[in-house]
């Protein structure tokens, strides 16, 4: 099963991505992505479930009426880091020879929240 997966910004100001249900305009197994600036003058995303520290799984839902920006388009390593931190799996654009479980424990999928996007620059 493909997800529909949406960044949106929400009207307390946060950023989150998760599993969009067009049919009932939510998003679900939300996500929160908070920036954070490294010396070289770029910016890493770190992704924590939504309810992080209280609840350390992606679950919960956010209707549509608190979503202040829709972002038309997500960006595809964003959406993979998703999936690998919500299922704890590795995607791999290699074919099946190369995917792995993710055996984290305490990394982004782990479920203790908190993981790094490196790379994505302002």
């Amino acid at each position: 099963m493909a997800y529909d997966i949406r960044l949106f910004k929400l009207v307390t100001g946060e950023l989150v991505i998760g599993k969009f249900d067009a049919e009932q305009d939510r998003v679900t197994d939300v996500a929160a992505l908070q920036t954070v600036p490294t010396q070289q003058g770029g910016v890493q995303m770190l992704m924590l479930p939504y309810g992080y520290p209280f609840e350390t799984e992606f679950c919960g839902s956010i209707p549509g009426a608190f979503f202040l920006y829709r972002y038309k388009s997500t960006p595809e390593e964003l959406q993979n880091k998703y999936l690998e931190a919500a299922t704890n799996l590795t995607l791999s654009g290699g074919g099946l020879g190369r995917i792995q479980g993710a055996g984290m424990s305490g990394g982004m999928g782990g479920g203790l929240g908190g993981g790094v996007l490196g790379g994505l620059k302002k």
